[in-house]
């Protein structure tokens, strides 16, 4: 999702339909990771004045602003488009001030999302390494070493 977002996020180099259908894209798949997650979101938001640690609440605002800046960044982005809703048969007039709002809301929810990565980033190591296990070289045998010597020698 993260790579997702880093090319939704240039316009001006994926041009403007691919940010766009992206974009909408990006929405279906944090409304995905969001049910995924949903338990976690329950349990947090309970534990929340409640007895827990400081790293949790902070993960716990942390994702709130990330996803009221990535609603508003989407919400916007449909109010704004020139590529996907008239695709739809669906125009909107122009709009200054929501184009603004669009890209602050993408800046922040750019430095947020860099926030989300960082603090989950031993967790998305572990599950890297757990889904592309790193092979070892295989050792080679003394019978194998001895011949490859009796070669270069």
């Amino acid at each position: 999702m993260f790579v997702a977002f880093l090319i939704a996020t240039a316009p001006r180099f994926s041009g403007l339909a691919i940010h766009e259908w992206l974009s909408l894209a990006l929405a279906v798949a944090l409304i995905t990771h969001i049910l995924l997650h949903w338990q976690w979101i329950v349990t947090i938001g309970k534990r929340l004045f409640a007895k827990t640690t400081w790293r949790s609440r902070l993960n716990y605002l942390l994702n709130t602003l990330l996803f009221l800046a990535f609603t508003i960044t989407v919400a916007t982005g449909v109010l704004i488009s020139r590529e996907a809703l008239p695709l739809l048969g669906i125009t909107m007039p122009r709009d200054r001030t929501l184009e603004l709002l669009h890209r602050q809301a993408s800046d922040l929810t750019m430095v947020i999302l860099g926030l989300h990565i960082a603090i989950h980033w031993s967790w998305i190591v572990g599950m890297i390494r757990r889904i592309w296990p790193q092979r070892k070289p295989a050792r080679q045998s003394a019978s194998v070493a001895a011949r490859i010597e009796e070669v270069t020698q």
